[in-house]
């Protein structure tokens, strides 16, 4: 009981961290960089390999509770043939699409940032980022329904 209560606190809470992380940078930070709020470009590229590393640290730290979780809650059969299971093989595609996407949007960042401009990486990541933070908004949506068991409801 308390190994499934921390697994699965560990699972929400860097899920969490990493969505909300993702949602900071998408919709605070690159925009005031688009903008010009900022001098240098040091402060991004700080915030930037901070975020890369929140991202892959929670990537690494869902996969291993979620599949901790999955193998002690499902079989095959209960996660390919019921509604419950759609939403955690949901969650799987939208962990991927979100580690995806943060990859994508901090290669397109940092390489921008490294030519020592700022505006012009910022809105060229921004699209990226914020993709990201919708999915990961998605994730939570996702993970609350399988917490609450709201699945049960939706069955048929």
């Amino acid at each position: 009981m308390v190994e499934t209560f921390v697994t699965q606190t560990l699972h929400l809470v860097f899920g969490a961290l990493w969505a909300g992380s993702v949602f900071y940078v998408a919709f605070v930070v690159l925009p005031l960089a688009r903008d010009g709020e900022f001098n240098t470009t040091k402060p991004l590229e700080a915030i930037a390999g901070k975020l890369t590393t929140i991202s892959r640290v929670s990537a690494l730290v869902l996969l291993l509770t979620g599949g901790h979780l999955a193998q002690a809650r499902y079989t095959s059969a209960s996660l390919f043939g019921s509604t419950r299971g759609h939403l955690v093989l949901l969650m799987v595609a939208l962990w991927l699409l979100l580690a995806t996407l943060v990859e994508i949007g901090s290669k397109r960042l940092e390489s921008g940032l490294n030519g020592k401009k700022l505006r012009e990486p910022a809105a060229d990541a921004l699209g990226l980022y914020r993709a990201a933070a919708l999915v990961g908004i998605a994730l939570l949506v996702v993970g609350g329904a399988i917490t609450t068991n709201v699945a049960a409801s939706l069955s048929l």
